[in-house]
């Protein structure tokens, strides 16, 4: 199933590890509570409720990837996966909106937990991993990503966020994850 992801730039590539620059992009976020899975599926289930439909026009706006997760006390300045980071059991969930989607284009979420915001340009340090991203994976790849940082002097402007590519179903070994740290420019 090929779904939307956001375009950017690689300006350095190194096995598993790039430096990327994305443009400005809109997104679809919600806060949620409990543990890494736990604030990724229902910050899944929120989000996935508006773009089928659960807002002021009932339209379907089309998935995008990746999902990306991080801590609520952090900034989550990824665009295309989903994307989850959390501190304390707190998290930002969001989803990137399609190409061309504007605050103005998009309908209102019916759930006040969704927010619809626009995100800056932004330079990232990213590795990717596969597998199912347990906690260990996670700290694994942050701290070889933060190696790679090191050797190519970038410079993290934020904390590290997990971005999903894959649905459920699909096989632990086929499942694309990456971590990513936004850079100073």
């Amino acid at each position: 199933m090929a779904v939307e992801e956001p375009k950017f730039q690689v300006s350095v590539r190194e096995d598993a590890f790039e430096v990327r620059d994305y443009p400005a992009l809109v997104a679809a976020e919600v806060q949620v509570g409990g543990s890494r899975e736990e604030a990724s599926n229902a910050g899944f289930r929120l989000l996935a409720a508006y773009i089928f439909g659960g807002n002021t026009r009932r339209e379907s706006i089309a998935m995008t990837a990746p999902v990306v997760q991080a801590p609520v006390s952090q900034n989550v300045p990824m665009t295309a996966p989903v994307i989850q980071s959390g501190e304390a059991g707190a998290w930002t969930v969001r989803f990137i909106m399609p190409e061309g989607s504007t605050l103005q284009s998009l309908p209102t979420p019916n759930d006040p937990k969704v927010r619809l915001l626009e995100l800056a340009p932004q330079r990232f340090a990213v590795v990717r991993f596969s597998g199912l991203a347990g906690a260990k994976d996670v700290e694994r790849h942050t701290q070889e990503l933060r190696a790679f940082m090191t050797r190519r002097d970038l410079n993290a402007s934020g904390s590290p966020s997990l971005a999903r590519y894959n649905p459920p179903w699909t096989l632990w070994f086929m499942r694309r994850n990456e971590v990513m740290i936004p850079l100073a420019t």
